[in-house]
This record gives structure tokens, sequence and C-alpha cells, in this order.
């Protein structure tokens, strides 16, 4: 028997026993599927968290309050007591419209500075006889935020000084809004009074569009000056305010990130032995630290991968033993008809093999069908993680022949004439 003789009789036995064929396929395509499968939706995950994270760049900082709960190297943790002290009075003390005025004035590094304001996502935004649902989500800037954001303009214009300072009621609107509200070309709404919230804005521009974010419409949102959402948006005049900053190069970041410092800690009025009580976080942090999350969500995959590969593993020599013992007198023949050892042996490590790479198939494009809706959602590109496909299609491999190799060893052991006598 050559290997062809021999692959192809393997190949004929696996055919002849389907319920039990289809039953080990089935446990290694769930373990594989779910391995490419939570795999492939990270990896949609990831790409849509850069490209969310990236529109700052690596010149890019934000000056946030400090809470008495922080993230802090991906964990959260309360402030330690450590050599620098937090006065208790300062501890979750938002920044103030008055603070982050004064940071924006005073900071004069070649940077652009971009005050702003939250007003929350149970807004609804009505024009005429139309009306959106209570998901809108308004937030307050300056003439500074929509760059430092990622926004473009589709048409009309952008917030100006005075529109900030005197806290006139306009606005720009995402493309969500303005599809709900209003039909024909991007100019349509411009000009238009809507109300939100019964409150009257004029429409001095309308956004481009910017897809989703982790199922979050980045086109529902209505931009507003931050004076407008601290009267009437904010809930309450102790709100915090954010600086964003970016620099004009990256290659002086933490030049501009120590000057920022020092200056808000005079607005703050921090002590010398104080710590700020106040951060700074760098726009890559962020991702650095969902990276690592996504890290250890990527090991829990592969150990749950694994674990039922492990499972398939030990059914799969089982059935491959109770096969070996139905075929007894199959074996006998064969080495009696001049099949040598390494025939019988090769035939069931073949068997176990095409078993498993069944397996990997199914469950390879299984995993990838079923991950890709997550990337369908967030509105990525259709993906296929590579690495994982061959890691899983060699993990498979070294699972057939590891699970086949006892019985095959022992099939291959048999004497052939107590196998053909055997009933």
């Amino acid at each position: 028997m050559n290997t062809r003789d021999t692959l192809s009789l393997a190949y004929r036995t696996i055919r002849s026993n389907k319920l039990r064929t289809g039953i080990t396929v089935a446990i290694i395509a769930l373990g594989i599927g779910a391995l490419i499968g939570i795999n492939t939706a990270i990896q949609a995950i990831s790409q849509k968290f850069m490209e969310s994270f990236s529109s700052m760049g690596a010149n890019g900082f934000t000056i946030r309050y400090r809470s008495a709960f922080r993230f802090d190297r991906g964990e959260l943790k309360k402030e330690s007591k450590g050599a620098k002290k937090i006065k208790k009075s300062n501890t979750n003390k938002p920044i103030t419209r008055e603070q982050a005025e004064a940071f924006k004035e005073r900071y004069k590094y070649p940077a652009k500075v971009a005050l702003s304001l939250g007003g929350g996502n149970n807004n609804a935004a009505a024009y005429g006889n139309k009306k959106t649902n209570p998901t809108v989500w308004i937030n307050g800037g300056d003439e500074n935020y929509l760059d430092l954001n990622n926004y473009t303009i589709l048409s009309g214009r952008n917030l100006n000084e005075l529109d900030v300072s005197s806290g006139r009621n306009v606005c720009l609107i995402g493309k969500d809004v303005a599809d709900k509200l209003f039909s024909g070309s991007p100019e349509a709404p411009l000009e238009k009074v809507i109300r939100v919230n019964n409150i009257s804005f004029r429409v001095i521009g309308v956004l481009a569009s910017r897809g989703s974010t982790f199922g979050r419409s980045l086109d529902n949102v209505i931009i507003t000056s931050y004076n407008s959402v601290r009267r009437f948006f904010s809930g309450t005049a102790a709100a915090s305010f954010q600086i964003g900053v970016k620099a004009t190069s990256i290659v002086n970041i933490e030049t501009a990130i120590g000057e920022a410092e020092g200056i808000f800690r005079v607005i703050r009025k921090n002590e010398i032995k104080e710590e700020n009580n106040f951060l700074i976080d760098k726009s890559d942090a962020f991702a650095e630290m969902a990276m690592r999350q996504i890290g250890w969500i990527t090991g829990a995959a592969v150990v749950i991968g694994i674990i039922t590969l492990i499972g398939a593993a030990i059914g799969l020599m089982n059935i491959m033993l109770v096969a070996v013992t139905e075929r007894t007198k199959e074996v006998g023949l064969v080495k009696a008809l001049g099949g040598k050892q390494r025939n019988v042996r090769w035939q069931f490590l073949f068997e176990a093999l095409l078993i498993s790479l069944y397996g990997a198939i199914i469950g390879i494009v299984l995993g990838i069908l079923l991950g890709n809706i997550v990337s369908m959602l967030m509105s990525t590109g259709f993906v296929v993680p590579w690495g994982w496909v061959i890691f899983g299609v060699l993990i498979c491999s070294v699972v057939g022949l590891l699970a086949g190799s006892y019985p095959a060893y022992k099939a291959s052991r048999l004497n052939p004439i107590e196998a053909l006598r055997y009933e």
C-alpha cells in the first residue's frame, strides 16, 4: 500500500461513519469557531477603536478633572496616599469655565486649544412635524472643537468666537439629525430654526458623516457653543469642562504637556507639594489602555478555544480507539495481504487528521462569518484574521495527530492472525 491508497482508505472510512465523524467535527468546529469568531470581532473592534482615537493624532492631549476614582495605566483604582497630597476639597473638583478660558488665554505654546462641555445623550430635536428620538448627543465647543475632534463641515460654517462668547443659539447638526428632520440637499437645513428640548437653535452648518463607534452613531449629534450647553443642557453649573490641545508638531509634545501642566497648576491653585488635581491624557493613552484590555480578551478567547479543543481531542481519541476495536478484523486483513505496520498506523493518523481539518475548515468559516457581524455593526470592512486562521489550522492538525497517535499505534501492533479471528 502506498500513501495514496492509505489516504483513500482513510477517507472512505470517515465517510462510512457519518454520525460519529459529524459529532467529532462539530466539537472541533465549535472550539475553532469560538476562537476565530472572537478574534475576528476583536480585530474589527481594534480597527474601529484606533480610527476613533487617531483623530487627534499623537500630537494631542486632553486635560480633565481628577475624580476620586480614575483610570491609571489601564486600572480603575482609588487615589493612593503618595508623597504628594491631594486636598479633599480638590477631589472631584470640576474644571470651571473660568479656569478653562484662563488656560486657553495663557497657553502660548504653538498649538490649538479647544474647550468643550458635554450636554448628554438624551436630547430630542424637532423641526415642523418631524422629530428625532431622544438619543441625540449635545456637545458644546468653541471655534477649534471641530478640528480637534475630526469633524468636517459638509455645508454651512463653523462656530466663531462671537457665537461662543455670546452664547448664541446656533448649532451644527450631524448627518443623522439632518436626514431625520430635513430632506434634499445638505444646504436644506441651513438657517432653519430647530427645537432641541423645546429650545430654539438656528442651524449654521451640517457635519459630514463619521459613521459609528461601538454601536454609537457619531452622526447623531448636535454641536453648539459651550456657553449654550452650560446654560441649557449641562444640568448644573458645576459641570466640568474638558480642554483639548493639539500641538503643531509631535517633536516636542512632552514640552507642550509640561508647559500645559505648569500653567494649569497655577490656575487650579495647586501647592508645590500637592499632586495635580487634574489629569492630562495623551491622545494615544486611551488607545493603549484599550489595546491592553483587548489583549486580555484575546487571551481569554485563546484559552476558551484551547479548552474546547482539548475536549475535542479526548473525544476524538476515544472514537478512534472504538474504531480500532470495531475494525480489528479489517486491520488483520490489511496486514495479512501485505500491509505493514506503518500503513495501518498512517491510515488511522490520516483519519484523525482529516476529521480535525474538517472541523477546522467549518469552524473557521463560521467564526469569520459570525465575527464579521460585529464588523458590519461597527461599519468596518470585512475582516479575515489570517494569523488566527493559520494558527487554527495548525492547532487542529496537531490535535488530530496527537489524538490519533495512540489508537494508530495500537492498531499497528495487532497480530494479524488473532485479528482475523476476532468476532
